[in-house]
């Protein structure tokens, strides 16, 4: 009971201390749906044959809900988390009676709940703005988003443990996600890409992500996504046991 007291508390603290942070906030909750907004001047969202009678915006939304995880796991993670280890909160954090999972989850539950806040305001400005459409299935499309940012949020906490201090984990985790976001077929769909590149990007983890977003956002089969499903799943699975063992608190 004290344990489950304690991590309500912690939960809030960690929530106003992250809405303190303008680059965190701007970069999780106003990034991608500002880029929407872009892109919807330039190119509106007529329907276009490359996108099987879907516009473009059609298209980006789902795209884009992959940004905000993409970016909390890879950068905002890393960075937060080796900002406090060098400040001396982590250690501080281990010499309480805290357990330290009692401090991980409520950590990791901030994070997926601001992501699920971003990609919130970006449907919603997608929907009702530029008319949007989804015919998905709304619980399968939450289930994809919950085992795509779990999946991403293992590898922030990685990237925070081999990281010796603040600075490396902003390099790693801008050196990894840049490259990501320009191949995986967000920034331009993979259909507008060279043969080439389409392949490279199936080894990247955020095109696995983008693509079930994408297919369930447009209502296809959960089967039909399996090979996405199985490769988060295994980032998942393997990247919570690398950062179980690696994590540092000092």
């Amino acid at each position: 009971m004290i344990q489950k007291s304690a991590a309500q508390k912690l939960v809030v603290v960690q929530a106003k201390l992250y809405l303190r942070e303008p680059m965190g906030v701007f970069f999780t909750l106003l990034f991608a749906p500002l880029l929407l907004v872009v892109m919807g001047l330039i190119f509106g969202n007529e329907p276009q044959p490359v996108f099987g009678g879907h516009g473009q915006l059609d298209i980006y939304v789902p795209m884009y809900a992959a940004i905000v995880i993409g970016m909390v796991g890879l950068t905002t993670i890393p960075i937060e988390a080796s900002a406090r280890r060098d400040a001396g909160v982590l250690r501080r954090f281990r010499a309480t009676p805290l357990r330290p999972l009692t401090y991980i989850v409520s950590d990791v539950l901030v994070y997926f709940v601001m992501i699920l806040l971003g990609i919130f305001l970006l449907f919603a400005i997608g929907m009702g703005i530029y008319g949007v459409q989804f015919d998905g299935n709304p619980l399968a499309l939450l289930a994809g988003i919950s085992l795509s940012a779990a999946a991403f949020l293992t590898l922030g906490y990685i990237i925070a443990s081999v990281s010796p201090n603040t600075r490396i984990a902003t390099v790693i985790g801008n050196v990894l996600l840049i490259p990501m976001m320009m191949l995986s077929g967000i920034t331009l769909p993979l259909e507008m890409m060279p043969e080439t590149v389409r392949q490279v990007a199936r080894f990247i983890p955020l095109t696995h992500v983008a693509t079930l977003l994408r297919g369930l956002w447009f209502g296809e089969p959960i089967g039909q996504h399996m090979t996405e499903i199985v490769v988060l799943g295994g980032i998942l699975i393997v990247g919570m046991v690398v950062a179980a063992r690696t994590f540092r608190w000092e």
